[in-house]
């Protein structure tokens, strides 16, 4: 009857002194608390502060010590810590876990703890993912219909031929640059006869895409920090937890990132370096906060697409030539990196200005990848796209800074991998960030044809629900 009594209190609401007269179980009340919300960063070879949480023994000893002073909650971190301001650096859990813990919550730990802190001796507890709320976010089809309508009104405002721009971000007046791309026909993949070549780089196909322009560089700190950090309360999904369709915008129900858990440029460098270690649904969610901001539709390249500003029309294993000594003159790979990404621009271009699209960091593409992607193309050649079905393999080109010079060429093709998330503590793993993949980077293109308002949102929504 008590078990039963303790678990109405809970599922009821009902207030915080009338559950101090229950018996706390700690199967059935207190290990799903912490299974759901603490176990997942505190277990393992490195837990978060050193402080294990899958045996009593690790819990009551592990970390600095007396962290559970059973009959004496309001001396035990295990429990003060859970009621902290929700803006608290010492909140546990913290916002980008999904804390604060609700009230009935930190109730049953506290009364669990004045009781005794009773933990079975055999009892080891495991992570298991945590169920969120249903709720409809703001970034949503109709959403995409009205940035659809910006871009449109804008293109009407906007003559001429494509040629080279510069604009500003709006709500941070960081500036960025993009070159007008030649449409055409180009001969894609790499000649069996290329030092180092893959059998993924062919056969060589030739195909042809509609003209485009491309971010003279990959996308730096500068533009992709205030995306990425909104000091804004959100929900997993990256969506507003405050937001109001009267007092926010198009641009505030985006989906934005949750807070890192560590410095995301890892001491490499910020202002003037390429931003690294998002996942392609964080790039393509950045293309379409860039796109509600400034009525230009944005996306990542296609495989196709990238080649194609790569190459600039050379038909060599590099834009400057097949001699992989000039890499040094031309990007930062293995050899001369230093261990570490530098800084945008610094490199001689390509022959369209392009600069560093051999090195410094590999970027995302729009494409599943396949081995096999010259073969499924052969019946669509113009403007050849893989539309992804799964989160694994996406398409990554272009080399970093760690790479040798064989993985730095036009042609060379690789996939992501689900270990990119490996120090990732959550459970589920974060939908952003790709905190093993310090290589990887972005730079973005925007169509000269506009495309529908359902195109435009599977380009910035196909990664959204496979995680």
């Amino acid at each position: 009857m008590k078990l039963a009594f303790s678990l109405t209190v809970c599922l009821l609401g009902l207030a915080p002194g009338f559950l101090s007269s229950a018996e706390i179980d700690f199967s059935k009340d207190v290990a799903p608390i912490l299974e759901t919300n603490c176990v997942s960063c505190h277990s393992g070879d490195e837990p978060a502060g050193d402080y294990l949480l899958t045996t009593k023994e690790d819990a009551f000893e592990s970390g600095s010590g007396g962290a559970i002073l059973p009959e004496s909650p309001e001396d035990s971190m295990f429990y003060t810590m859970t009621v902290l301001p929700r803006t608290d650096e010492q909140l546990m859990p913290p916002l980008r876990s999904g804390g604060p813990l609700s009230k009935n919550e930190t109730e049953i730990l506290k009364t669990w703890i004045a009781q005794g802190a009773k933990w079975p001796e055999d009892m080891t507890l495991k992570a298991r993912a945590k169920e969120g709320p249903k709720f409809a976010s703001p970034d949503d089809f109709e959403l995409v219909k009205k940035i659809h309508a910006k871009i449109i009104a804008q293109a009407k405002k906007e003559q001429g031929d494509p040629a080279n721009y510069k604009n500003t971000i709006p709500v941070t007046e960081v500036e960025y640059e993009m070159i007008a791309i030649p449409g055409g026909e180009f001969v894609m993949g790499s000649p069996a006869t290329e030092e180092l070549r893959r059998l993924e780089e062919g056969p060589q196909t030739k195909v042809s895409v509609d003209p485009f322009w491309m971010g003279k560089c990959e996308v730096t700190w500068d533009e992709y920090e205030p995306f990425m950090i909104t000091q804004v309360d959100r929900r997993k999904d990256g969506s507003r937890i405050d937001f109001d369709t009267k007092s926010h915008t198009i641009v505030d129900a985006v989906s934005q990132p949750t807070p890192p858990y560590t410095e995301m440029s890892f001491g490499m460098g910020q202002h003037g370096y390429p931003a690294i270690s998002m996942t392609q649904h964080a790039a393509n969610k950045y293309c379409q906060w860039l796109s509600a901001q400034t009525g230009h539709f944005y996306r990542l390249p296609t495989e196709a697409e990238w080649e194609h500003a790569c190459r600039a029309g050379t038909t060599t294993a590099y834009s400057f030539g097949d001699d992989p000594e000039n890499l040094f003159d031309y990007a930062w790979f293995y050899d001369n990196a230093n261990e570490k990404y530098q800084k945008v621009g610094l490199k001689k271009p390509n022959p369209w200005g392009l600069h560093d699209m051999h090195g410094n960091v590999m970027e995302w593409c729009a494409d599943q990848y396949i081995p096999d992607y010259f073969e499924k193309i052969q019946n669509s050649t113009k403007n050849p796209y893989i539309k992804p079905v799964s989160l694994y393999p996406r398409s990554v080109r272009g080399g970093g800074w760690d790479d040798d010079p064989d993985r730095l060429r036009s042609a060379a093709r690789r996939g992501s991998e689900a270990v990119w998330k490996q120090q990732d503590p959550q459970l589920p793993k974060s939908i952003w960030y790709h905190t093993n993949a310090q290589q990887l980077g972005f730079r973005i293109v925007r169509p000269v044809k506009i495309p529908s308002p359902e195109e435009m949102y599977f380009y910035w929504n196909s990664a959204k629900d496979v995680y």
